[in-house]
């Protein structure tokens, strides 16, 4: 009795291993680009989302300095971060904050002719506060700022790798 279940769970977990592959199911990969060089401009000095869009364009893409190297430049228009106080108490103590990251950019070429219009990304996330446990929600909020630029990284990436030449 134990060996014919034991044969059955090994069955079926076979069956759903078949169906998994059968469906086309694959890791997410990064996207590939219609360019091999790109040069970023427009960014502040030591700023954390050039960096990170630096790392991952790294895989798929050349980052050049000079223009004349590049195929395409990406311009940063707007990149700031903006955080906001939502509700407070009786007391005007803050109770909850809404924290934003603002990204706009644009695609061209060296020679200046616009492949992609600014595309502006806000992304935005709510977070509570308590006076008493004020070090924590700092780190708290980096952290959530650090996923939000995360997910501009990405998203910036994927429209990218949409981009006509």
């Amino acid at each position: 009795m134990a060996s014919r279940r034991t044969w059955l769970r090994g069955a079926l977990g076979g069956g759903a291993l078949l169906m998994l592959a059968g469906c086309g199911f694959q890791l997410r990969q990064a996207p590939t680009m219609p360019f091999e060089r790109i040069q970023l401009q427009g960014f502040h000095k030591r700023s954390p989302l050039q960096e990170e869009l630096q790392k991952a364009l790294g895989d798929v893409a050349t980052v050049v300095e000079a223009p004349s190297q590049a195929q395409v430049v990406l311009e940063s228009i707007e990149d700031t971060r903006e955080r906001s106080v939502v509700a407070t108490t009786a007391a005007g103590q803050v109770r909850e904050l809404t924290l934003r990251v603002r990204f706009v950019f644009r695609l061209s070429t060296p020679a200046g002719r616009e492949l992609m219009p600014p595309r502006e990304l806000l992304l935005s996330r709510d977070l509570s506060y308590n006076e008493t446990n004020a070090l924590a929600k700092q780190q708290e909020e980096a952290q959530l700022y650090r996923a939000m630029q995360s997910d501009i990284v990405q998203q910036v990436l994927r429209r990218l790798s949409a981009a006509r030449l």
